[in-house]
Parts: C-alpha cells; structure tokens; sequence
C-alpha cells in the first residue's frame, strides 16, 4: 500500500469512494453480476475468466482441448476434448479426433488399416484392418492391403506374376502363376536369400515362393533379394504384446494379437514403435513423476489427482489437461472499507486469491478497536472461492503506536476485539499493516506481533505482515525486525514500491524494477524462506512536475488505468530507461515538463517474472481499482 498518507490525499479518497463512483448498494449488485465466476482452460493452462458459464463456453469454444470450470470449487463444466480417436497403422493425426463416434466412423471409411479408439474405455470401438497383402513379384504397394481374399484377387487380375500372403499366417496362399511360369523362374539366377539371426542359412533361391516356405522353417527370419538389397519377406511377427512394458508375446496378424492382449491387464499391441491396441486406460493421475493411477473417465481422473497436492492429469499422447501445481498467490489490498466499492473493484480481477479490505484500524492507544467489518461481503467473498484476509492499521501515527505498545493491556484488548471479530466473520486470516512506527518501538512491535499471532493461530487464522522494501543499510534502526518477524508470521508483503515518493526531492520511479529485485534479494538475505513472501506490485506512479529551470515544484499519483487517456491527450515523447527498467514519458504543457516512468501490463508481467524467478509465494497488489480491467487477462495466464 501507499505508505504514506496527506490529509488531502485521504479526503480526495474518502470524496472519490463516496461520490458514487464505486456506486451504490444497486451498482454493488451489478458489479456482483460482473464478477468473474468461471474460468476458460486450454489444456491446464488458464486462459480468461467470466462473469457467466455461456460466455465462458462461447470463448472457450474458440480453442482445441478448452474446458469451463468454476472458480469456486473447480467444478468442470464443459470442454471440448475429443472422445473417439481414428488411428491407422497405430497413428492418429491433430485433425482425425471427434467428438462424436458418428464423426469418427465417416473418416475411417475412407481409410484403410484403421480403427477408432473410445478414449472412456478399452480397446476400440471399430477396426477394419488388412488381412491379406497382394504382391507382384517381391515387390508391393500401400494400397495392395485388402480386408478379404476376394478382393485381393480382383486386384491381382490386373497383375501378372502376382500372388497373396495371408498376414495372420504370414503364408503364401494365392498366385495367378503356371506351372510353367514357376518352373521358369526356378530355372533364373539365384537371388533369394534366407538370413537367420543374421547368418545365411542353407541355399540361395531363384523363386521367391522356394524361399519363403525355407524361411518358414528358421524363426526370426528374413529372406533378402541380394540383388536389390530389399529384405522382400519377414518371418519375425511384427505384432508385440507388452504388459507393462514388457513383452509377452508376438503375433503375425493384428487380430489375433489383439485376442491374446485382451486376456491380460495393462498391455499393449505394438508394431514399429506405434500402439496399434491398448487397454492401458488414457488418462493418468500424476504427481511428479509419479503415476497415481490409470483412469478411463476425466471425472474420476480429476477426482484421482485432486487428492494430491502438485499433481496433474496427463492423456495418453502426453498433453496434461488439468493440474493443481503450485501457482503465484495473487492477493490485492482495497484501500477501503466499502462493500459496494470492494466488490466493484473485485469484479475487474481473474485468478485473486486473497482480498484484504481495510477493516480494522488501531483507534486510542488504550487498544480500542475500530471495525469497519461486514459479515455480507465475507459471505459473498467465501461463495466466490477467494479468501478474506481484512487489513489492521495503526493509522501510521508513532506516538499513538507506541503508547498501544507500551501497554500490555491495551494489547490484550485490541486482540481480542480483532480475533473475535476475525471468527465472526470467517477471515482466512490477518494483514498487518503497522507503518510509522519508532525504530525504539522494534522489540516491542516483534512481541506484539507475536502475541496477535499465538492468539490467531488458536482459531487456524493466517497472519501476514506488510514490511517495507527499505535497505540492508539502516533497516536494523527501523521498528521491523525482519529476521525475527519472519519466524512469527505466515506471509510477508513486500512492499516493493515509493522508491520515489510524494516526498522526494528528486524524481524517479515509483519501483524502478532493479530495485524491485534487489529489494526480493535483500529479503532473503535475512532467511525469510521464499514460500513466505509476496512481492509488492504498485497499479500507480508518480508524475512529476517540474519548472522552466529543471526544478521540481510538485507530483501527483497517477493510476495505470489514468495513463492510456493521458498518452492520448498529450504529445508525450517516451523513452527506455534502462536505470529503472521501465519506459519514461514526457510531456511540455503550460510551461511545465511533466515526467512519470510508465506502469503497464509489460512493467506488471515483469515484477511477476520477478516472484517466479525467485520462486516467491505470490504477489501483492497495491491497489485494486486503480488497473484497467484486461490487466487481469495477462495475470491470470501468467499465475
């Protein structure tokens, strides 16, 4: 959050929240209709979010393997994922998956050596594969694979020298040769020979049908036309049957290898590296590398891998189409007490996990509470699967903290009202948010902290604190002992922002984002383990104005939703800056330069690549409403 505050800065907030921007208890009620409730999936990657389940469904109809879930309790709803599967010769293609049987089955009749798969049960739902293979010579064609024997031989009525091999005995069966034609050909030059385990085993044939009954009688054998080089003939049943991955057994024809599989669980036909039939289920329950299960149906795979944390649902071509890994946490702060402006505010996010209204404040040094809390809007946010964690402040105001600190009492009071409170309403947890505070107050503050968090705990309530970025340098002077704090607490916020501020002499970017990192570097210098820190965004800047003379006469906070209209209306000139990592705009005007450093979607993404590359826990928000709505799109796919 902004750290600090003027008199003018609260009464322009108090005006803008009550001018009826934010609207009344009726805009509330719209605002709640616009509140995304349903999420767009491809795959397990998250796309946008939804007020409604048609809209979702009319977006997500634009993408292959998109499914509708409901944000609340990821309840699947819809998808398009394909069911019936056509394969040929053991391979499928992008385009040859339906939903539909009836789609499927008008594809394979056009196609040979096919079937369909139900990917909801084992095995296929509709095969037709050669049983004979037609040969001129040794030499053969794709298309010279025929379902039966009379078709086969209609075929070779256009072929002399031709003959028929049986595929499920691999035997010479027909030929339109004479005797004469046969005797000719034993009287030719001998080309044909039998290779056993890569030796030649006994004589060397002019006839083709002469080798092949010879080779009938070695196993794993092949008969190789010397003079082409070709292997023309091969005894070494190309049908395999794994069972989990092992094999049990080979077969010449599809059929009769499919019969034998069906006997036995988790096995395969395989032929060149391509499964032709499983029974091998195709979804798998995952976690890691680790296989939970095998599943038929996505409901009973999804319900399988739910009950592990980090796990996932993988098909059988390897495409993962749900997961629960670990995701950045996004939580946002409100700034306000406001229901109807809480709510308005909410209804532009996808993917907020946790809101923090401004709640509770610190009202008298004897530990009088002041609660602004609301049981409605803590209802409606737990309907909408995101967590309730209020903000508690001290009105930023030293003396009055350390008088509250100084006294046991007053402490003793205040968490009481707050804890009570807390359960009352069915907070996830705490946001402390105690700023201005003495650097004599630090032991102090860490054992108030403390209490309030032994007191939270006893109702399994969540405690987090927002700490400053501030410096290496002077931060054991403040009143936040981070090392010791960390270690009390479950979450810390940095608040990674105001490097520049209202207060500075000089200007520059709110967060220049080599600062931002440095300050997550400095973090976990102190042994704040990552999975306790959130990084601070900032949906503001700071515009800075400056004279004729170059010297700063004033600044003014600037929302990122304010910007686009802004770059509209003036002739701003930009610039990189590669010192704060951001873009620097400026415009002249009435005799003035005005400068801000841009926050934009680009500068947002960039501050998450942050949280990811040093494997945070999430990040922070300061503040809901201040960001354009379609800001969300880009956060939710990049969670």
């Amino acid at each position: 959050m902004i750290i600090r505050w003027t008199m003018a800065i609260v009464t322009a907030l108090l005006l803008f929240i009550h001018s009826g921007l934010y609207g009344s208890p009726a805009t509330a009620a719209e605002a709640d209709g616009r509140m995304t409730k349903f999420r767009v999936y491809q795959n397990e990657k998250a796309l946008k979010e939804f007020a409604t389940d048609v809209q979702a469904v009319a977006y997500a109809k634009g993408f292959a393997y998109s499914h509708v879930e409901k944000i609340a309790d990821r309840e699947w709803i819809w998808d398009n994922f394909p069911r019936y599967i056509v394969y040929q010769n053991g391979v499928s293609r992008s385009n040859w998956e339906f939903r539909t049987y009836n789609e499927a089955l008008k594809l394979v009749k056009t196609l040979q050596n096919v079937h369909i798969r139900d990917v909801q049960q084992p095995g296929w739902v509709y095969g037709s594969h050669a049983k004979y293979q037609l040969y001129q010579g040794d030499k053969t064609k794709e298309a010279w694979a025929f379902a039966s024997l009379e078709a086969a031989k209609n075929e070779a009525k256009k072929w002399a020298n031709a003959h028929i091999i049986e595929l499920a005995t691999n035997k010479w069966i027909w030929d339109n040769l004479t005797g004469k034609q046969m005797d000719q050909q034993r009287q030719g030059k001998a080309v044909y020979a039998v290779i056993a385990d890569g030796v030649t085993a006994g004589e060397t044939y002019s006839f083709l049908y002469d080798a092949i009954q010879a080779a009938a009688e070695f196993g794993n054998s092949v008969v190789k036309n010397n003079a082409t080089g070709r292997i023309v003939h091969s005894n070494i049943a190309p049908f395999r049957i794994l069972q989990s991955g092992r094999e049990i057994r080979s077969f010449f024809g599809i059929d009769q290898a499919v019969r034998y599989a069906k006997g036995y669980a988790n096995t395969q036909v395989v032929r060149d590296g391509n499964v032709w039939w499983t029974n091998v289920p195709y979804l798998q329950a995952k976690q890691g590398d680790k296989t939970l299960g095998y599943v038929h149906t996505r409901g009973a795979a999804v319900a399988l891998a739910s009950k592990y944390a980090n796990s996932a649902v993988v098909t059988g071509d390897g495409r993962m189409i749900w997961n629960n890994a670990k995701k950045l946490i996004y939580m946002g702060w409100n700034g306000s007490s406001s229901t109807s402006a809480i709510v308005s505010q909410l209804s532009l996010t996808q993917g907020l996990d946790i809101d923090s209204p401004t709640w509770y404040e610190l009202a008298s040094a004897d530990g009088t509470l002041k609660d602004t809390s609301d049981p409605a809007l803590s209802e409606w946010l737990h309907n909408q699967g995101i967590q309730l964690m209020p903000l508690v402040h001290n009105q930023f105001d030293a003396k009055l903290s350390t008088a509250f600190l100084s006294d046991a009492e007053a402490q003793k009071t205040f968490i009481e009202a707050l804890i009570s409170s807390l359960v009352k309403n069915r907070a996830h947890g705490i946001n402390i948010d105690f700023e201005s505070l003495a650097g004599s107050d630090r032991d102090r503050f860490t054992a108030f902290v403390s209490d309030l968090a032994a007191a939270a705990r006893k109702h399994g309530l969540t405690v987090s604190i927002d700490l400053p970025r501030g410096s290496l340098a002077w931060n054991h002077q403040t009143a936040f002992d981070h090392e010791k704090l960390a270690t009390i607490v479950d979450f810390i916020m940095i608040m990674a922002y105001d490097q520049y501020w209202k207060g500075s002499t000089t200007h520059g970017s709110v967060a220049g984002l080599t600062w931002t990192e440095a300050g997550v570097q400095e973090f976990l210098t102190y042994g704040i383990p990552r999975s306790k820190l959130l990084l601070g965004i900032p949906f503001y800047t700071r515009e800075w104005q400056l004279d004729a003379a170059g010297k700063l006469v004033g600044n003014r906070t600037l929302l990122m939703k304010d910007i686009p209209a802004l770059l509209d209306s003036r002739k701003v000139t930009s610039e990189f800056d590669p010192a704060f990592g951001q873009m620097k705009m400026t415009y002249e005007m009435d005799g003035y330069t005005y400068i801000f450093w841009a926050e934009t979607a680009d500068t947002v993404k960039a501050r998450i690549d942050i949280a990811k590359k040093y494997d945070l826990a999430g990040v922070a928000i300061w503040r809901l409403g201040y960001e354009q709505a379609d800001l969300w799109t880009m956060m939710l796919q990049n969670k």
